[in-house]
């Protein structure tokens, strides 16, 4: 099992805060690891923080252009810029 699958197993059960910052003490140890800033994007994203979801698929990206956070950003700004124009009608 590499350092990564571990790290998914040791992660899988905790709630959104402890598993990012066990991703995070990861990452500080392997930062060219893009499925790693993967895998905390889709924590913050499932917490809700939004922003540092993206920050962290963007850093993927830029580590490796053809890692599976292309995906996930592009579901992410495809949900941020999803309206609904009846929301708006009185």
């Amino acid at each position: 099992m590499t350092a990564l699958e571990t790290l998914r197993e040791e992660t899988r059960g905790l709630d959104a805060e402890p598993a990012i910052e066990r991703i995070s003490e990861y990452i500080a140890a392997h930062p060219a690891d893009d499925e790693a800033w993967l895998l905390r994007g889709l924590r913050h994203w499932g917490a809700g923080h939004r922003r540092q979801a993206i920050q962290d698929y963007l850093e993927a990206i830029r580590l490796n252009p053809d890692s599976r956070a292309r995906a996930a950003l592009e579901a992410a700004n495809s949900i941020l810029d999803f309206y609904d124009k009846n929301q708006f009608n009185p």
